[in-house]
């Protein structure tokens, strides 16, 4: 249902505002979802830092 209605806001944005509007609504719902995770403690800003190699938790 909430990729329903971010596909649907994307595709509003897009229609409406051009491929800069479509872009700019992607990004922030990227950041959005990023910082939603981070305050769920989902992530950590450790994650996105750590070479490959290194997966010990």
């Amino acid at each position: 249902m909430i990729g329903m209605i971010a596909g649907m806001a994307l595709g509003f944005a897009g229609y409406f505002g051009g491929f800069g509007a479509f872009l700019l609504v992607a990004a922030l719902g990227a950041i959005g979802f990023v910082a939603g995770r981070f305050l769920e403690g989902d992530l950590e800003p450790g994650d996105f830092f750590r070479p490959r190699g290194d997966r010990q938790r």
